[in-house]
């Protein structure tokens, strides 16, 4: 076996070295390979590799990922409260998602709402685990736990499927499980992990689409060589290449992105972000395959369906999300405009200039929660502390005689990225950028791209009350590009030459020990933090020997 760096995929593939018979497609030498291809010598197509191959055990791997995010998230789901009562920002939705369930209208209606500022998808996921579960602590949990359960299970297919690798994908999708930030929010009634959930789905479902249309391209070649055909130039009857037909992950994608904009409205920038990487995949593809005109061909033949898909279809889910207040006779706002308007958009339904207005009032809301606006929040942090979780959130505090076995106990829930692997953020972020910008490794690239969609658009708003429960999207993003970066490092052992007596070179069993105990430290420090993650009660020491940092206080 030999590692070979693909140029026209930027992955790395561990590929069968050529045997010198004729067995296996091998048999052309250069000179007839590229004649076959119409181009020079040294450029030859992708190999035909669309995934991990060892799907056996892959599958048993997912398995365990699976087992062990159900076991962490599930694991006494229904502490800590307000004494019976939600925390935090449950204290927000949880009640509307239950007034969705039991108004009639399944919609949040109630005039003592005041201003209802996210739309309503999320609220029906959390009202969904209520109307199972009834109105306590596992009804409002259940949804986000199932949904946090579902991104690590994605973000181990994610990884293993663009690093070609059940290893790296299981590294990824045991550092989803180990990190606080997926974890806590996983077990609250709140709308973030609902949005991450959405996005991640559609992310995957994006990479999914990558393979699936460059399977065809070379399905096309490989067919057209069977036929007597040529490779490449010759291969596609236009210049700009073949149409792809209907494309069932994009579209799933653009539903879930949708979705994700129904939760909040955050979603908008994975739309912009997404779209743009699934049109930047189809150039790739195109390019790569013999494509004469590539971009053009993506302009006549991937442009429309792709913003139809992704753009116009995430526009009609969030306003088909809004179904419910249209047929409510008391939903918020929804008689502030009656009969005909005036001015540009007076020919717009009398429904429809209402629910501009509420959007319009959502909006506002948004803009004036600022700092020069007097709000403020002890527990609120700026953009540029989210990389290393240097300003965690305070969730939830009981004290009191508990089951501790002190007199002097505490329930702590506290948002706290695992440092272990928030802590490495900037050196793995400036790596990942080499790696994309110098080696054109487009594995790198996109989870760049979902981690600064996720992370960038704050520093738009930089005066705006923020915190760090925000940074829960780029959450799945930094563990994938962490896992990508032990696995180049593994394969950069793995290539080094063995020693004369045939032993590993010393460098190799570093690397290797290196990752392991890398790994342990990641797991050791999530049980560190489990107490103060889950609601643990705990000693008033114990809560103060988990504070790391003046800023975590």
């Amino acid at each position: 076996m030999t590692t070979a760096d693909d140029n026209a995929t930027g992955s790395w593939l561990v590929v069968p070295s050529p045997p010198t018979g004729s067995a296996g497609g091998w048999s052309h030498t250069g000179a007839e390979l590229a004649e076959d291809l119409g181009r020079s010598p040294g450029r030859t197509l992708p190999e035909p590799v669309f995934g991990a191959d060892d799907r056996r055990r892959g599958l048993v791997v997912g398995l365990v990922i699976t087992a062990l995010a159900a076991i962490t998230r599930l694991w006494d789901l229904t502490h800590p409260t307000d004494k019976g009562t939600p925390v935090f920002d449950e204290k927000h939705y949880v009640p509307q998602a239950w007034q969705v369930l039991t108004g009639g209208n399944w919609i949040e209606d109630n005039p003592a709402y005041g201003l209802v500022v996210h739309p309503p998808v999320g609220k029906w996921l959390l009202a969904l685990g209520q109307a199972v579960f009834g109105y306590g602590p596992m009804g409002w949990r259940i949804l986000p736990a199932l949904c946090g359960i579902g991104i690590v299970v994605m973000v181990y297919c994610i990884a293993r499927r663009i690093a070609r690798s059940t290893l790296v994908g299981a590294m990824a999708g045991l550092l989803a499980i180990c990190d606080g930030v997926l974890f806590v929010q996983s077990r609250m009634g709140m709308l973030d992990i609902f949005a991450a959930f959405f996005i991640v789905a559609a992310f995957a479902a994006l990479l999914a689409d990558r393979d699936q249309m460059r399977r065809r391209l070379d399905d096309a070649h490989r067919a057209a060589k069977g036929n007597g055909g040529r490779f490449a130039a010759d291969c596609f009857d236009s210049d700009f290449g073949p149409r792809f037909g209907f494309r069932w992950y994009r579209f799933t994608a653009g539903v879930m992105l949708g979705l994700a904009c129904g939760t909040k409205w955050s979603g908008i920038y994975f739309v912009l972000a997404f779209t743009l990487m699934s049109l930047a995949f189809d150039v790739a593809a195109r390019r790569a395959y013999g494509v004469r005109r590539p971009w053009l061909g993506v302009l006549r033949r991937d442009l429309v369906p792709s913003a139809a898909s992704l753009s116009v279809m995430p526009i009609l889910i969030y306003l088909a999300s809004f179904a419910p207040w249209f047929a409510s006779e008391t939903s918020v706002y929804r008689y502030h405009e009656t009969g005909s308007g005036t001015g540009a958009f007076g020919w717009v339904p009398a429904a429809w200039r209402s629910l501009w207005y509420y959007q319009s009032g959502i909006l506002r809301f948004h803009e004036g929660l600022t700092s020069s606006a007097g709000n403020h929040h002890p527990w609120e942090s700026k953009p540029w502390t989210w990389p290393m979780g240097l300003r965690p959130m305070l969730y939830a505090v009981e004290t009191g005689p508990d089951r501790c076995g002190d007199g002097d106990c505490a329930r702590v829930q506290m948002l706290i990225g695992t440092p272990a692997i928030w802590w490495l953020a900037l050196p793995v972020l400036a790596w990942s950028l080499w790696a994309f910008l110098g080696r054109r490794d487009w594995r790198y690239g996109v989870a760049l791209l979902g981690y600064g969609a996720a992370f960038a658009p704050w520093f738009l708003t930089i005066d705006r009350q923020m915190y760090f429960f925000y940074a829960t999207l780029m959450t799945p993003f930094l563990v994938v590009l962490i896992a990508l970066c032990l696995g180049d490092a593994l394969r950069w052992a793995a290539a080094l030459p063995r020693r004369a007596d045939g032993g590993a070179p010393d460098r190799q069993i570093l690397v290797l020990a290196a990752v392991a105990v890398y790994l342990a430290l990641v797991v050791l420090n999530f049980a560190w933090l489990w107490p103060v993650l889950a609601g643990v009660p705990i000693t008033k020491l114990h809560w103060h020997q988990e504070i790391w940092l003046p800023s975590w206080s």
